[in-house]
């Protein structure tokens, strides 16, 4: 790796002598992590412990992942180490929670975090701007399979109008990814310092569209992959100075390896250097606003005023929909939902999210919420792969058919597998180890395979010996 110049003239001026073992780091192999999902596994793990986070470990080398069935059925996430801190600002500070914001989301590591961490009540929103990355967003927060998520593709001047609505926001800051250079080459390549100049302002901006959307009291976890002070405590002052922003402290551990603040007057801010810390670079502070938090109202998420406007309005002039089929019902664990006929299908959510769900539908672009149930094929319900990711999905709704090693790879390829003789007709959850990978539908002579299409796996390649992670 041929670091910039440029870079490196800085960042020896701000490590100093601690710059050669840092640089040293820099060259050599990132470590591979993981994070269970508690929801879905509980297995034991024979992995050295990632110390600042739960549930989560280090492995000895990279494996295959897409080769692993338990990765596609959400049992754990590829995770860098380092961001998982984030673990550590919620924790620690983060009280009651109706409501929370994951505001540059994609791919879904730290919604999938969060989502874990979070009250079970609480609703949290990701968002990602960009509509592709926002598909890829939405099939990490499927996958993870709890049914209080929405994730919308949006700037972050369009939430601004929803006022003082979120408990939590996190803005994990678009920047110059110099915490990446070890993983991403990329990132190496298009490293300059007119790109940190753009970055630092664009935060800026960011920080200034959301803030509004905070309520009184509430918490605002701001992070960064990258190592130079402009986008990282610059960054911090200004919230403090500009926002009127309270900076809080982060209890560590000595062993963890963490960098404090490398800015004289910005104190409480936290970095994870290569050589020091076993993780890529990482920025984290934790910031409050001030004021009085404000009742929460039960019957609304968040507590913040939603003028409720009509959720049918972009309904107007279209045919009357259908009912809600009753078989659909039946399908989730619990009874404390609400169904929804979209256009061509039956969403599900719980009763108390949906006057936020109707609010945001009115400002935002939504991608996905609660849990897409059913396709309409004419009268009949096709039951989703959402449906089969969840854990709110009945045990006793469908029946379900183990799948070996080989013929998991082949249903996640989306080809053919052979069904158990005695597997009834009809829809179908297939498991490996007794997770679920999705559906198929048992013709008897067949079983058609519900994978979807835009998930599987494209490579032509099957591993000679069985990859398990967990």
């Amino acid at each position: 790796m041929n670091l910039p110049p440029s870079f490196e003239h800085t960042t020896r001026e701000l490590l100093g002598e601690s710059y050669e073992s840092f640089r040293e780091a820099l060259l050599g192999e990132p470590a591979v992590s993981i994070r269970l999902n508690p929801a879905k596994w509980r297995g034991a793990v024979d992995y050295e412990p990632v110390p600042w986070a739960t549930d989560a470990y280090y492995l000895l080398e990279r494996p295959p992942f897409t080769f692993d069935p338990l990765l596609h059925g959400g049992c754990y996430y590829v995770q860098e180490a380092s961001s998982m801190f984030v673990e550590q600002a919620v924790r620690q500070h983060l009280g009651e929670a109706r409501v929370a914001l994951d505001l540059c989301a994609a791919p879904g590591g730290k919604s999938t975090l969060l989502r874990s961490l979070l009250p079970d009540e609480c609703v949290l929103v990701s968002n990602e701007v960009m509509r592709p990355r926002a598909q890829v967003l939405a099939e990490n927060i499927t996958k993870w399979g709890h049914n209080r998520c929405v994730v919308t593709s949006n700037y972050p001047a369009d939430f601004t109008s929803l006022g003082e609505l979120f408990d939590l926001v996190l803005v994990d800051a678009p920047c110059s990814g110099e915490g990446m250079f070890r993983k991403d080459e990329v990132a190496v390549a298009e490293w300059s310092p007119e790109n940190v100049e753009v970055c630092w302002k664009r935060q800026r901006n960011i920080l200034t569209d959301i803030w509004p959307t905070l309520r009184p009291g509430g918490l605002l976890i701001y992070s960064t992959c990258t190592f130079n002070t402009q986008e990282d405590e610059e960054n911090v002052r200004w919230m403090v100075d500009e926002l009127d922003a309270e900076l809080l402290p982060v209890s560590t551990e000595e062993s963890w390896g963490i960098t404090p603040s490398l800015v004289p007057g910005v104190e409480h801010a936290y970095r994870f250097l290569p050589g020091r810390t076993r993780g890529e670079g990482f920025f984290l502070a934790v910031l409050r606003k001030g004021g009085e938090p404000h009742p929460v109202c039960e019957e609304e998420p968040g507590g913040a005023t939603m003028k409720r406007r009509s959720a049918d309005k972009k309904a107007k002039g279209k045919q009357p929909m259908m009912a809600v089929p009753s078989e659909c019902k039946s399908w989730l664990a619990a009874s404390n939902y609400i169904y929804k006929v979209e256009t061509d299908g039956v969403v599900a959510m719980p009763a108390n999210m949906e006057p936020l769900v109707a609010t945001l539908a009115t400002r935002l672009h939504l991608v996905h919420y609660g849990i897409p149930l059913a396709i309409m094929k004419g009268r009949d319900a096709v039951p989703t792969h959402e449906l089969a990711m969840s854990t709110a999905l009945s045990a006793e709704a469908f029946a379900r058919c183990e799948l070996s090693y080989a013929d998991a790879l082949r249903y996640l390829h989306r080809e053919a597998v052979t069904l158990a003789p005695d597997t009834p007709r009809g829809f179908v959850v297939v498991t490996y180890r007794g997770v679920p990978l999705g559906f198929v539908k048992n013709l008897g002579n067949r079983a058609n395979n519900l994978y979807p299409n835009e998930w599987r796996i494209r490579s032509g390649y099957f591993p000679d010996e069985v990859v398990t992670v967990v």
